[in-house]
């Protein structure tokens, strides 16, 4: 038995300690926001924000994860600077099929919640562990930098 907290309510899940916890958040959490892509950490795809630090949970086992605080794509609205960037990439239209936004969602949200002035450079390695198929490099770093400079100005 393993217990954490999902996006603020406790959770708790019996299964085995070893199982990747993108599976356990899919199937036993209904939390369908967290993307499935290569099973490896190699895509950025089922990124989650575990005690704020963006990690990729195909490569976390469940029992990693006891007594931690485990947030999704869905709980980036409740969150000021998850909502901000999640506004920047809808106003930009920054995802084209979407299948890997949630995860770059995630890590982008995390590095903000660390750094705010953020460079280029450390804008583009955070996203760069993230794979896009559909071609929308520019606008997702558009959305990026508007969400950027967004909160910025509210500090």
């Amino acid at each position: 038995m393993t217990v954490f907290h999902l996006n603020g309510a406790q959770t708790t899940v019996e299964v085995e300690g070893k199982a990747p916890l993108v599976h356990v958040l899919r199937n036993l959490c209904d939390a369908k926001d967290v993307r499935f892509g290569c099973g490896a950490g190699n895509c950025g795809a089922c990124t989650v924000m575990v005690d704020g630090v963006a990690q990729q949970s195909c490569g976390l086992s469940t029992e990693s994860i006891e007594g931690f605080d485990v947030r999704t794509p869905a709980d980036l609205k409740n969150d000021l600077i998850g909502s901000v960037v999640l506004q920047a990439f809808i106003d930009e239209q920054a995802a084209q099929c979407g299948y890997c936004i949630n995860g770059m969602l995630m890590s982008l949200t995390a590095l903000l919640k660390r750094d705010l002035y953020p460079s280029k450079i450390r804008l583009i390695e955070t996203l760069n562990r993230h794979l896009c198929r559909c071609g929308a490099h520019t606008r997702i770093l558009r959305a990026s930098e508007i969400a950027i400079n967004r909160l910025q100005a509210k500090v």
